[in-house]
């Protein structure tokens, strides 16, 4: 079952709902109600917005103008976890301006490490005491083992342990499959078969271990006959490891020409089904307030959370949270 969800609220890729207190106390109540135990704010600042006003991300911001954000999202994401008894991450910043998925240069990823580290110490200040306040998402999502990438996390976890008592640390990566545009060398994508796979990560994992708690793979990128095998083979690396194995249900559809609209509930169950028989018990989304939501601007995802009540046994309905 799904017990987490990202919250995408600054968003990259996909449309505002222009959401208050109001409606996200509202998608809180629905989340709760199928089984969400845990959101994840899946980054702290895009571009020219940010979720809190941080001295630290204006002191990097040398080419945007930050805009004061209205409210601080952080605090408020706080206080409704703590409200309806769910467990909050934090998500770190995306400082380089392109996706991480296209970065080969180490002192690109070094600068981040940098940047993050400031950024985790001003956080765990700000808010380190607020009972919600449950884990660290580093929000770099990544494929392979590039020059840089075992450091970029693992500078920014032993940071994030040492100063919140040992708060647990979530990534969320990608399978490098045929339906991903990012890169795995220098020069362009090359997808990686579950072998090439299991070596990238067996060398993150083997350095992460006793730092990363939790990975939950995106599962968009690789055909629907081949995810069960990528997900049995990282489940199996990452026990070895002491890494729980969760997945990224994705729950927006990649195979349409629009970007991006609430995924075909039949699909969905698929990658539900092949978590499942690789031994995966866990499993976050990306991402519920859009795309499974009662809420959502798309109806078809007050369909999506119904069929997903009904498959599970439970007795929520979208129609309860209009």
């Amino acid at each position: 079952m799904i017990t987490g969800t990202f919250l995408d609220e600054i968003s990259f890729d996909i449309p505002h709902q222009n959401w208050g207190m109001a409606e996200w106390d509202k998608d809180f109540r629905a989340m709760k109600a199928m089984g969400i135990r845990r959101v994840i704010m899946i980054r702290c600042a895009f571009k020219n917005f940010m979720t809190y006003d941080s001295a630290v991300i204006r002191r990097y911001s040398k080419d945007y103008v930050m805009h004061t954000p209205p409210v601080d999202l952080v605090d408020m994401f706080l206080t409704l976890a703590e409200k309806h008894e769910l467990d909050f991450f934090f998500g770190t910043w995306h400082f380089h301006p392109d996706s991480c998925r296209n970065w080969h240069d180490p002192e690109i990823f070094r600068k981040e490490a940098e940047i993050n580290v400031d950024i985790i110490s001003e956080v765990q200040e700000r808010y380190g005491h607020r009972k919600a306040f449950r884990g660290w998402y580093l929000t770099h999502e990544v494929c392979a083992n590039n020059t840089g990438t075992i450091d970029l996390f693992l500078r920014q976890g032993q940071h994030a342990k040492s100063i919140s008592g040992g708060k647990p640390i979530l990534i969320s990566p990608y399978f490098a499959g045929v339906k991903a545009n990012g890169g795995t060398t220098a020069n362009g994508y090359r997808p990686l078969t579950v072998e090439e796979h299991t070596a990238n990560w067996e060398q993150i994992f083997r350095q992460l271990s006793g730092t990363l708690d939790y990975v939950a793979f995106q599962d968009g990128h690789v055909k629907f006959q081949q995810l069960e095998d990528y997900h049995r083979a990282t489940r199996i690396l990452a026990d070895k490891y002491h890494i729980a194995a969760w997945t990224n249900i994705e729950s927006f559809d990649r195979d349409m020409p629009i970007k991006f609209l609430p995924i075909k509930w039949e699909k969905f169950l698929w990658k539900i089904e092949a978590a499942k028989a690789a031994g995966i018990h866990d499993g976050i989304t990306f991402e519920f307030s859009h795309f499974m939501s009662p809420n959502s601007m798309y109806p078809s995802a007050h369909g999506l959370y119904d069929r997903y009540c009904e498959y599970f046994g439970l007795d929520a309905r979208s129609a309860d949270f209009k």
